[in-house]
């Protein structure tokens, strides 16, 4: 289908969608972030509010209510690691079909829990592979098999459709016109839907496209001309990681959308505690990526009125300490400094003593490593001016330091340890499924090659595990051949990479 076909058949989907929509949902707010001057002022869409605390239902319940009445008595099928889940579920009950839904082996038992509370007796999932691609291949052969109908999270036109109902009630809240919409990406299916909406009732709008820094598949397909798989996306955005964007929605993000920027997790870990601040909500990750996109370019929207989607809501409590710890480094107000000082009684107070008594201390990493020097790593929550008085105050103390904020050995919290007691040391940072089992199996197929050394691991609600590890050798030459033993278990976790040579010079030191 033409581009110009495809937008004119999308507009008149959504019209038609409001009617089948609102038998199950009701509008979702829009509400005012108001800075205050010359900033600009921030709406915000309330899909967290929606029936799944997502606006997933929207497309899912738009699409199966056109099913047949045979169609519905075979049930349908689908795949997805979380708020599509919950989405079909919830149509799968209000239309008394079955839906059998295939998720990840390491989808949050959060979600899965949510799931089988909107669909109930309707709803069987499935647990399937560690990946969405694994449950969507299992998905499309029980859809074969059975003669379910597939209910696709994005690449549908009736899902689409009904995605792009809360764009319609962003123009019927009376609250536009909007100088720029920021809308998140992962399949495209709510980009594309929300972009035509808008562009059809405020044709000055700007339409941002945001994605993930790891995770740009949308972006790839723009610039290739159709779409293209990523060979891995990062999942600290779990609702937007789509390694392959959708034919249709790549067809009519390529018209409607008009820039594309990235944010970082860090940055979106930083709007979720804005929007905590100002609105007391607390989104998931993907929810909050098009705030982040805002106050990334907060200086370039003076006196703007821009809108963003709060797409969801749906994370595992366990993930808010990292959100956490990261939203102060993206929002550049905690740093962290390795700082020299004499290993002799007092030489810490004197640090100390010597900090500004605006500085706040957040976090202290230290081991006795050597018997005259010491080289503690300290965190301050600190604004940029404050970190001027700080770095001026160390200066005229005579310390020596170096900023570590982003360095690997301080994100893992690890302290240091007496290097003599290794042998032929090999340290990695480890990225494995989420799931019971998977760190073992790790260990089972490294084990007979190295012996473990060092091992740091926080679970982070995730569905993926990070680990820092520390393995040692007999002999230089087994060292050497560990690179290998790593390519051989790839079966066992989904990327590694080893410790930078500067990172493994202080371990050692």
């Amino acid at each position: 289908m033409e581009s110009e076909s495809l937008i004119r058949e999308l507009r008149k989907e959504i019209l038609l969608a409001r009617q089948r929509i609102y038998n199950i949902g009701q509008a979702t707010p829009m509400e005012l972030i108001d800075l205050g001057g010359t900033e600009p002022k921030i709406y915000v869409k309330r899909e967290d509010l929606s029936p799944i605390h997502a606006y997933k239902w929207r497309g899912a319940y738009n699409r199966m209510a056109q099913l047949t009445a045979k169609e519905l008595t075979r049930g349908v099928v689908t795949a997805s690691a979380g708020n599509h889940a919950q989405g079909v579920a919830l149509a799968a009950a209000k239309l008394g079909t079955h839906a059998t839904i295939f998720m990840p082996l390491s989808t949050p038992r959060m979600k899965q829990i949510a799931v089988k509370k909107h669909g109930g007796e309707q709803v069987d999932i499935r647990l399937c592979g560690d990946t969405y691609d694994a449950a969507s291949t299992a998905a499309h052969a029980h859809a074969s098999k059975y003669g379910c109908t597939y209910i696709h999270a994005y690449d549908d036109l009736a899902v689409m459709a009904g995605q792009g109902t809360l764009a319609d009630e962003v123009a019927m809240s009376g609250k536009g016109p909007f100088d720029v919409a920021f809308l998140q990406v992962g399949g495209g299916g709510m980009a594309a839907a929300t972009a035509t909406w808008l562009k059809l009732q405020y044709p000055e709008i700007r339409i941002i496209g945001v994605e993930g820094v790891n995770q740009a598949s949308m972006a790839a397909a723009i610039q290739a001309g159709h779409p293209v798989e990523l060979d891995s996306v990062d999942v600290f955005c779990d609702g937007t990681a789509v390694r392959k964007v959708g034919q249709l929605t790549h067809q009519v993000c390529a018209e409607m959308v008009d820039e594309w920027m990235t944010v970082t997790n860090d940055e979106v870990a930083a709007a979720i505690q804005f929007l905590w601040e100002n609105l007391r909500c607390i989104p998931e990750p993907s929810g909050a990526m098009g705030v982040a996109a805002i106050l990334k370019l907060r200086s370039e929207l003076q006196g703007q009125r821009v809108l963003s989607v709060l797409c969801g809501a749906n994370m595992d409590f366990e993930q808010l300490a990292s959100v956490a710890r990261r939203s102060a480094v993206g929002a550049v107000r905690r740093r962290f400094l390795r700082i020299q000082i004499k290993e002799q009684s007092g030489a810490m107070f004197g640090l100390l003593n010597a900090l500004p008594d605006t500085v706040n201390i957040v976090e202290f990493q230290y081991g006795k490593t050597d018997s005259t020097e010491a080289c503690p790593v300290i965190g301050f929550e600190v604004g940029p001016s404050e970190y001027h008085l700080l770095t001026e105050a160390l200066q005229a103390g005579g310390y020596e330091f170096d900023e570590v904020t982003s360095q690997t050995d301080v994100a893992f919290h690890l302290i240091h340890y007496e290097s003599k007691l290794l042998h032929f040391p090999f340290f990695i940072t480890l990225e494995f499924h989420e799931r019971p089992g998977a760190l073992a199996e790790f260990l089972q197929a490294v084990s007979p090659h190295a012996s473990l050394c060092y091992f740091n691991y926080v679970y982070s609600g995730e569905r993926v595990g990070r680990a820092l590890l520390g393995f040692e050798f007999d002999s230089l030459a087994q060292n050497k051949n560990f690179e290998a033993v790593l390519q051989s278990a790839r079966h066992a976790y989904r990327t590694y990479e080893r410790v930078s040579d500067q990172v493994m010079h202080r371990i050692l030191s």
